[in-house]
């Protein structure tokens, strides 16, 4: 292993590998098809990254993260690794101008996105390539039983198939046994090869609080813990709702979605990172990729969709090793409102194609056309056009995915980006002809290298600054400039895409099979289920059933969690234990009494009484003051 600690010394600057890593790297470089099962926060981008750097050639890293990818790109160039991004939204020319760099400048790393595999033009390029490895991340996504299966994953047989020689690495943090033979067998493993971690984190404190009132416990779990956390929620608006509820309440808070521009995002990632404020409310578009090791509390306000996804982001919680809480807070609501999902995220069949049928109508794509090609998307346009509710529309369109007949991205938001279209010497001319262009051209010259051979992306905000001008001058300037065939001027945008991964086919011709509709439904309320016997389980350890969910069987008891710690506690049976638990906290509310006053006013025995109070001490429920008081601190 030598020779890979010296590529993580020189790049990454660590001494030593962590758990598991080094086990994946050598199977990899042995030219084995490996699956790596790492918790999230593992680090499993440098089990391809450092073996791809050993070997002579390119690595394919297929991932359906955009930003993340954009993430990681960034960061291997920062290293002087070089590495680049295919991905729906870049047009013909800029897919030609990456492919062509691979094939001819020496690029290590070529990330994609799985929609880009099946496009003729990536196909033809890659067979001229040398690759020496396939990466894919989050390879759960290729199982029909994984919690988030994408169609698109299932091209990547088309790379086997293309690049027969070249072994794979499938990476993901969650998936249980189902999901661990499906991705092997997809991705045509030569055999089973499985590294997996045990999921236990011993560290982390698994906590379910059944409260009726969420905001006021909310207040009460940052009234006691003052270190960075994340409260996860289902909406955009609630985040907000939210965030600033908390900031009402002297808690240094923000929120975050995806519906907000890069720049708010990371603007705020940033000062939440550096601590400038204690508490990010957001919904699952928060935490792909986020590295913060000291996060002390991850709290779900509402039940998630499954299993999988709740324990990679309460997994977010204590990477650092230390003692971290993930509470999620439960009311009967929550499960009547969980179960409803089941029929919303399956409309009818009807409804699904008449969906298909107003995306071609909206699109302008005949029937028997569209195959690979891609379409800005404005989903509230389209509902308001054709009358649709947006939750009805935006499962329909999952359901068609899955299916196979179109791909809907997610938002993504693209910097402006300019690319010389003609050379040095046509471009002095230009210069020389057209005086009013002069001064600006040099300006984009000096300010931006690589214009003659990428599309480059450029903020326009800073380069008004820099020549001190107006946004509107510069975008016209880059108008005019394109007119002239000078630049060719892609101009910043929001959008999500859609992908015809076939032609537009007549409504008769679609089909949802038992595997994409009903066992896919019925999988859902599987999952469902198991989300909802977790949050009202009073019998078994929080973490035992996370990790026997996992497959990991015989599990052990963590000791720790609300059901481990009741269970240890006393002698008393649990509706006993439960009524004099109530009774204790309503009677010191926010003072601090004498232990002598509250068995006062107790309506249990003393001995009864003091039972409770002992376990409540030792588990940091009830802080002892001077005078045998005690104070109710616990979360």
């Amino acid at each position: 292993m030598d020779r890979f600690n010296g590529i993580l010394k020189k790049y990454w600057g660590y001494v030593g590998f962590r758990p598991l890593q080094d086990e994946i790297i050598k199977s990899v470089a042995e030219g084995k098809d490996t699956l790596g099962l790492m918790p999230t926060g593992g680090g499993k981008s440098l089990t391809f990254q450092i073996p791809a750097l050993a070997m002579e050639g390119i690595c394919l890293v297929v991932s359906p993260l955009v930003a993340l990818m954009k993430d990681q790109v960034q960061n291997l160039k920062d290293k002087g690794i070089k590495a680049e991004l295919l991905y729906s939204g870049l047009t013909h020319k800029e897919i030609e101008i990456i492919l062509d760099k691979c094939l001819f400048g020496n690029i290590k790393f070529l990330y994609v996105s799985p929609e880009r595999i099946g496009s003729d033009l990536f196909q033809i390029k890659l067979r001229q390539m040398n690759v020496c490895l396939i990466a894919v991340d989050e390879s759960h996504c290729i199982s029909q039983w994984g919690y988030d299966f994408r169609p698109a994953y299932l091209k990547i047989t088309h790379l086997r198939e293309l690049l027969p020689e070249v072994p794979v690495l499938a990476l993901t943090a969650t998936a249980t046994p189902d999901v661990v033979h499906d991705i092997q067998d997809k991705l045509g493993f030569k055999e089973k090869n499985v590294f997996r971690k045990s999921f236990e984190r011993k560290n982390l404190i698994y906590l379910v609080r059944e409260v009726e009132d969420k905001k006021r416990y909310l207040l009460k779990i940052f009234s006691k813990q003052r270190g960075s956390s994340v409260v996860y929620v289902r909406s955009r608006k609630r985040s907000k709702e939210l965030a600033d509820f908390l900031k009402t309440n002297n808690i240094r808070a923000e929120y975050y979605h995806a519906g907000l521009s890069n720049e708010v995002k990371d603007f705020r990632q940033d000062r939440w990172k550096r601590g400038i404020f204690q508490v990010m409310v957001a919904t699952n578009a928060f935490g792909m990729g986020i590295d913060k090791a000291d996060v002390r509390t991850v709290v779900h306000m509402d039940l998630p969709d499954s299993l999988e996804a709740y324990f990679q982001e309460a997994g977010r919680a204590g990477r650092d090793g230390k003692k971290a809480f993930a509470v999620l807070l439960y009311s009967k609501p929550d499960r009547v409102q969980l179960l409803k999902r089941i029929s919303t995220s399956f409309p009818e069949k009807d409804t699904i194609k008449r969906v298909y049928q107003s995306v071609g109508n909206f699109l302008q794509v005949a029937e028997g056309a569209g195959k690979d090609a891609v379409f800005d998307f404005d989903l509230a346009l389209f509902c308001h056009n054709f009358k649709f509710n947006v939750l009805q529309a935006f499962n329909s369109l999952k359901v068609l995915q899955r299916a196979g007949y179109l791909e809907l991205t997610d938002d993504l938001e693209h910097e402006s980006r300019i690319h010389f279209r003609i050379e040095r010497d046509d471009l002095y001319k230009f210069q020389v002809a057209n005086k009013d262009f002069d001064a600006f051209i040099k300006v984009l010259l000096r300010s931006f290298t690589g214009l003659f051979t990428d599309f480059v992306p450029v903020n326009i905000d800073l380069l008004a600054k820099r020549i001190k001008t107006s946004k509107e001058l510069i975008i016209s300037y880059l108008k005019e400039l394109s007119k002239y065939k000078v630049i060719q001027y892609i101009p910043r945008k929001k959008t999500p895409f859609i992908i015809y991964t076939q032609e537009r086919l007549p409504l008769n011709f679609i089909k949802f099979t038992k595997e994409v509709y009903q066992d896919r439904k019925e999988n859902l309320s599987q999952k469902i289920n198991a989300v909802i016997n977790y949050a009202e389980t009073t019998t078994i350890c929080r973490s035992k059933y996370l990790l026997e969910y996992f497959g990991q069987k015989y599990a052990p008891e963590c000791g720790q969690c609300d059901i481990c710690k009741e269970a240890e506690g006393n002698d008393l049976s649990k509706d006993e234990f439960a009524k004099i638990y109530n009774e204790i906290c309503a009677t010191l509310g926010k003072e601090t009494l004498c232990v002598d006053e509250i068995i006062k006013v107790s309506k249990y025995s003393e001995e009864s009484v003091l039972e409770v109070i002992r376990f409540l001490k030792d588990n940091e429920e009830l802080e002892s003051l001077d005078g045998n008081r005690v104070r109710y601190i616990s979360f």
